[in-house]
């Protein structure tokens, strides 16, 4: 774990916001505040996380990575009791 100050502490963070207020909040001007929570809302949970690429997810949204992820391990899982069972059987 990095300490306070040094430059990496917040990157992630730091990243994202950077990505939100370039993307959509330097592009608008909010009425209400009410207005620019829910344009924020939408733009993640519509955009960021299911159509916007992420290269840290080898240029995969996040929805696509993770249902990814969860297809492989559920793979791993099922080659893995499969193997099970034939020792089994063959014991």
């Amino acid at each position: 774990m990095s300490k306070k100050g040094d430059c990496w502490d917040n990157a992630v963070s730091e990243s994202f916001f950077h990505s939100l207020k370039t993307e959509l909040v330097h592009h608008e001007r909010f009425k209400t505040r009410a207005e620019a929570n829910q344009a924020i809302f939408e733009h993640i949970e519509v955009f960021y996380n299911r159509q916007r690429l992420h290269s840290t997810n080898g240029y995969m949204s996040p929805v696509n990575y993770e249902l990814k992820s969860e297809f492989r391990v559920a793979h791993q899982s099922s080659e893995k009791y499969s193997q099970m069972i034939n020792l089994v059987r063959d014991n």
